[in-house]
């Protein structure tokens, strides 16, 4: 109870900026502690991206291959989960753009890697139309150009803010407002061809 206590007694920022000059002066603790933050998020967003539970595990170690590198020059302009989330964007965007085309599978539900969520009030009827609905929403998203695919996977997956995705893809917020309007309304219309 008392760490918990603690943990709210720094100041989000303030916290992210002791966790990097820790890590400046070599404490290991501090990097594990980023991953330890952050891990799962990017390895969700690659596996968004990527649709490939291997290749999202691969781009995550990159992605935090280079957080380990240039977390020191970290100067706090933004969070650190936003800048952390730029740094992985930008890996799976290099990666992403040299082996795959702009439009690809979105890794599934129940994929390798890929971990189910349960929903015990449902029956299991429910759950295959739930299950089957996914999967159309999956292979929609997947055929989204890059840059709609990115703002709705990182506000309607990730549930960043529009102000964080705005500094995540270093547009203006209008710019992603847009991007995910038009993303959403292209999935819509993907999705009412398919039914």
């Amino acid at each position: 109870m008392e760490a918990i206590t603690l943990a709210f007694a720094v100041a989000p920022g303030r916290d992210d900026l002791d966790l990097v000059e820790r890590h400046r002066r070599g404490d290991p603790a501090a990097f594990d502690e980023v991953y330890a933050r952050h891990g799962r998020m990017i390895y969700t967003l690659a596996l968004r991206l990527a649709g490939d539970a291997e290749e999202a595990a691969d781009l995550t170690q990159d992605v935090f291959l280079r957080v380990f590198r240039h977390l020191g020059g970290f100067r706090g302009r933004s969070s650190l989960k936003t800048w952390v989330y730029q740094v992985g964007l930008n890996q799976c965007r290099s990666r992403l753009g040299r082996r795959r085309p702009d439009q690809q599978p979105l890794a599934e539900e129940g994929a390798v890697g890929v971990a189910p969520l349960p929903d015990l009030g449902r029956g299991p009827e429910e759950l295959a139309l739930a299950a089957d609905a996914g999967r159309r929403v999956g292979a929609a998203l997947g055929l989204l150009p890059l840059a709609f695919r990115e703002a709705v996977v990182l506000r309607d997956i990730e549930g960043l803010s529009y102000e964080e995705i705005a500094e995540v893809l270093g547009l203006r917020p209008g710019t992603v407002r847009s991007r995910i309007a038009r993303g959403r309304e292209q999935l819509r219309e993907l999705l009412g061809g398919a039914t």
